[in-house]
């Protein structure tokens, strides 16, 4: 059986990188004495798949990752048992048995939506907004993406299918494909960059506020929906 797990991450672990997340649950799944299903061969580890990475230094209310388990009563006693054993910063919102023919979390991400502020180093000129919408209202922004294969052209515009000033922040809902994710950071330096301002190290405080699976009829669901 494979089961959905969505999670938050906040406070001093959103510096723990992916890897160190990924050790951290299956150590906690221990704890809990879940029931996980292993792999075979000379190395058996947890049968487990992590939607889109997080970068380090960002929260989020809408992580996932998923299991194969041996034995199961119900999604909230599961959530429970994991709950237990979790530390400050990681808290688990949802749990959900997987019907055979879903696609893992990995393979199923098309979108996440991001809540980027600034942090107090950040001098912004009184029109930023006006400019943001500005920018990106142009048809096309083509930008220079790097990715492992080396660089190349990409129409930001394409990857960015929401943008909206809320406040004093910068809402974003962006492709989170796996070969063709766009990063909120990124779109915010290329706006910086092509308007001629200078960012100081670190200028953005970044929240993930959930990631997306794409429907068949095309719309975009939570990964638990």
């Amino acid at each position: 059986m494979k089961v959905r797990i969505k999670f938050s991450k906040y406070g001093p672990v959103r510096f723990l990188g992916h890897l160190d997340v990924m050790r951290y649950f299956q150590k906690a799944l221990r704890r809990a004495d879940i029931d996980v299903a292993y792999s075979g061969g000379f190395s058996p580890h947890q049968i487990m798949s992590f939607a889109a990475p997080l970068s380090v230094g960002h929260t989020s209310s809408g992580e996932y990752f998923d299991i194969e388990i041996h034995t199961f009563t119900s999604e909230k006693e599961l959530q429970d048992q994991l709950q237990d054993v979790m530390v400050e910063g990681f808290d688990i919102l949802e749990v959900q048995l997987l019907p055979e023919k879903e696609k893992n979390a990995m393979a199923g991400v098309a979108a996440a939506d991001y809540l980027v502020s600034f942090s107090d180093s950040v001098s912004l000129p009184t029109d930023w907004k006006d400019r943001l919408l500005e920018f990106y209202g142009q048809e096309k922004i083509p930008v220079t993406k790097t990715t492992k294969k080396g660089q190349r052209q990409v129409d930001l515009k394409e990857g960015v299918y929401v943008l909206e000033v809320r406040g004093d922040a910068v809402y974003m809902l962006v492709d989170a494909g796996s070969g063709s994710n766009i990063k909120p950071g990124f779109v915010l330096e290329t706006f910086f960059e092509k308007s001629g301002l200078t960012l100081p190290r670190h200028p953005f405080r970044i929240h993930r506020i959930e990631t997306y699976k794409r429907k068949e009829d095309g719309h975009l669901a939570p990964l638990i929906s």
